[in-house]
């Protein structure tokens, strides 16, 4: 019998476990907005090494290769990790300020259905 997948734990949930995580180790004197936000910089950084000197098409297989994969992961993790505790430390929630900048981007760059995207429409959120 094959074990069901359990489900997903939720935004405010694994930023409890980070925070308690961080508490039993007395790391949370540490956890600054500033000192969070350039771990999480550090972090991204790590994630695009991994990239870095790919191809295109190297790029878009790079989950094929066990290694490389949990490499990825593990980066994409520590991204996540320290943003999170990034908002729990100024009391934003993440979803909602994502939700309030897709709604403010899709009035700033208004869907185009006659002409493929160029160069200049690859904005970020």
């Amino acid at each position: 019998m094959t074990k069901a997948p359990e489900p997903a734990p939720d935004l405010p949930a694994l930023q409890r476990r980070l925070a308690d995580f961080a508490a039993a180790r007395d790391w949370q004197r540490f956890h600054t907005p500033k000192n969070l936000a350039s771990a999480l910089s550090v972090e991204a950084a790590e994630l695009v090494e991994i990239f870095q000197w790919l191809t295109p098409e190297q790029s878009a297989a790079v989950m094929a290769d066990p290694a490389t994969s949990a490499r990825v992961e593990d980066e994409v993790a520590d991204v996540l990790a320290y943003l999170l505790q990034f908002c729990l430390a100024l009391d934003i929630d993440p979803l909602r300020a994502l939700s309030a900048k897709i709604d403010r981007n899709e009035l700033r760059f208004p869907a185009r259905r006659a002409a493929p995207p160029t160069n200049k429409d690859h904005h970020s959120l």
